[in-house]
């Protein structure tokens, strides 16, 4: 169970502690000021440091340094229910796909209409590219971490969800959905999606990967 963090310590001893069992919980921080580390290590997590600033370098590190044969990866701000990451893993556990992704069902003010009209306008270019039936690119995802380091993703930054799910379209993937619940995050927006204009640059910077 790879949880990539910034700044997370608020949110990180329930998420922590709502892991379901068999879900070993690996904290990769991302150059965290508030002790996230400290915070996850006391709580029992082991915890890899990545340097090198961005979401994908960050689930790149923990992919890397992960022992299952199956991963999966959440954001560890408390929007995600660790209680729920059965039924991510098990499509994929079971062989009914080779990828897995969360597809988020919103709390009142979880989700800026912002970001939720772009995700949507990405899942329907995949839609079109590859017929995957996606609504939604979520977070919370699944899939075989040998298959995943044989995909040769590249990117380190925001882009790192979208170029997993167009690599595995290339390489003819299943790609399975499920839905999961989506809260308001603990200690305020979202780093990538909380304003229009970082939802912008993010859809740019997608967009180009799509390209």
């Amino acid at each position: 169970m790879i949880l990539p963090v910034l700044d997370e310590a608020e949110a990180m001893p329930h998420v922590l502690a709502a892991m379901p069992p068999g879900f070993v919980p690996l904290v990769v921080d991302n150059g965290s000021r508030d002790g996230s580390a400290s915070v996850a290590s006391r709580h029992g997590a082991r915890v890899v440091r990545e340097p090198r600033c961005g979401f994908g370098a960050a689930c790149f590190a923990g992919l890397q340094a992960a022992r299952s044969d199956v991963v999966c990866f959440m954001d560890c701000d408390g929007s995600l229910d660790p209680g729920q990451l059965p039924l991510v893993a098990g499509p994929v556990i079971c062989g009914e796909a080779d990828l897995c992704v969360g597809a988020r069902n919103p709390e009142p003010g979880a989700w800026p209409w912002h970001a939720r009209a772009g995700n949507r306008v990405l899942a329907l270019e995949l839609r079109r590219r590859f017929g995957f039936g996606l609504t939604d690119l979520g977070p919370m995802r699944s899939a075989g971490r040998e298959a995943l380091l044989a995909l040769d993703l590249r990117d380190r930054g925001v882009g790192w969800p979208l170029e997993m799910v167009i690599k595995a379209g290339v390489a003819g993937w299943s790609v399975a959905e499920v839905g999961v619940s989506y809260r308001v995050r603990a200690g305020g927006r979202s780093k990538v999606s909380g304003s229009a204009r970082g939802t912008l640059r993010t859809l740019r910077d997608m967009a180009a990967l799509i390209a």
